[in-house]
């Protein structure tokens, strides 16, 4: 492995969910989901990783390894409790968090929407009730008129398509359904929220003076490859799950008929997706993280590609990548092999948003699943940086992996599967 030098304008950060880290979210969808017995450890949304009661020590830390780019989101079960009725005080939090990263040296990318819905707009049907768009839309205009002064950069909807697959054919996610049509048209509402929100956002801060804002939503790529390339079904059935997955779903939040509806290509990427048939699958014997998701760091750059070809005007943000490594045993080298691909693509990729900072309350997993890059006591709350939390902070003051660090991340192991 060879040392790496960045290119001048591309950063390192870091990302989260509020539902992941806050707390404090009874009135949400995925605290009903907890309380259904849906979490694999059992593990509370409620609390999470308590970041509100331990926000200076995450920020401090943040700022300590030289983090300078921070994507988190906002909880719309606090920010709207009961429909049409707005927090204030969830409002001046909110700023309150934005104004200490921003004395910290932190700029932020805020999320709009990020999976979890107030349980109010669930019960009515969420994204398949009449006027959601509508119902979405009155939340984001209150919180950019609200935060706008203090940001810039806007995520409006976060993986369009793992929300409606994971929720409505999968049934894994709230509110646990398995209709391919529900699964179809919520993946066309969040479109039109995403490209409606985009016209807002930009007229908000038109009309209040404040500077142009960046906006786009978060992509959930994967690479696609055939179980068995000399099998044409399996071949067949690789182009049809790619393009109900993503294909579309980019052509259309980005495009759409008057497009473009972005100032940033968002992507989020994990993994390979092997096809046999129309789901999930994995190649025998590749490298695989603590969830069985595939290692391949090629990936990340396919990926890329195909998001550059749509609009190749625009920079390229890695909104998420990470992986589930409940030891930080192999993490080191999944940084090592991602980011090597991306600096040698010749892409204009100028943001890696690390998924994520603490471990965190993974959705379904719970803490069963530790992606982070400072360790989590779930019962302690205790935090503590990892070695591929220090072996980050180095990627950022050196802006680049040394040839020791490269060596570092050379002996790690994966899993194989």
């Amino acid at each position: 492995m060879k040392a790496i030098r960045f290119p001048e304008n591309f950063a390192l950060g870091a990302a989260s969910a509020a539902t992941q880290i806050d707390g404090d979210c009874r009135e949400s969808n995925w605290y009903d989901w907890y309380l259904k017995g849906r979490i694999k450890d059992n593990s509370n949304p409620d609390i999470a990783t308590d970041h509100r009661g331990h926000l200076e020590e995450d920020t401090r830390l943040m700022a300590e390894m030289g983090i300078r780019h921070y994507r988190f989101g906002l909880e719309w079960a606090r920010l709207e409790p009961r429909e049409g009725e707005f927090s204030e005080e969830e409002l001046q939090k909110v700023r309150q968090e934005i104004t200490l990263l921003r004395q910290n040296g932190i700029e932020v990318l805020l999320t709009l929407h990020h999976f979890s819905n107030p349980m109010w707009f669930e019960r009515q049907g969420g994204f398949l009730r009449s006027g959601a768009v509508e119902r979405y839309l009155a939340m984001v205009e209150y919180a950019v008129r609200g935060l706008g002064d203090l940001v810039g950069e806007y995520v409006t909807v976060n993986e369009p398509n793992v929300y409606a697959f994971c929720g409505y054919l999968g049934g894994g996610f709230p509110p646990g359904e398995c209709n391919p049509l529900h699964a179809l048209r919520i993946m066309k509402v969040l479109g039109e929220c995403h490209r409606r929100a985009y016209r807002l956002i930009h007229t908000i801060h038109a009309e209040m003076g404040w500077p142009e804002p960046k906006v786009g939503f978060a992509a959930h790529m994967r690479a696609f490859t055939p179980y068995s390339a000399r099998n044409l079904w399996h071949c067949l059935a690789c182009r049809i799950s790619e393009y109900l997955f993503q294909t579309r779903i980019n052509r259309t939040y980005l495009l759409g008929n008057q497009g473009p509806y972005a100032e940033f290509l968002g992507l989020n990427y994990y993994a390979r997706t092997a096809t046999s048939g129309l789901g999930d699958g994995t190649l025998p014997g590749v490298a695989v993280n603590d969830l069985g998701w595939e290692i391949y760091p090629d990936g990340i750059v396919e990926c890329c590609r195909k998001l550059h070809a749509l609009l190749p005007q625009l920079p390229i943000y890695i909104t998420e990548n990470g992986t589930a490594d409940n030891h930080d045993s192999f993490r080191r080298r999944y940084l090592y092999e991602h980011l090597k691909a991306l600096t040698e693509s010749g892409l204009p990729v100028t943001r890696y948003y690390h998924w994520c900072f603490v471990d965190n309350f993974e959705w379904l997993e719970g803490f069963t699943a530790r992606f982070g890059l400072i360790h989590f006591d779930p019962v302690t709350h205790r935090r503590t940086v990892k070695k591929s939390g220090e072996f980050y902070a180095r990627m950022i003051a050196e802006h680049g992996i040394t040839e020791q660090m490269a060596r570092e991340a050379a002996g790690e192991e994966y899993h194989y599967g």
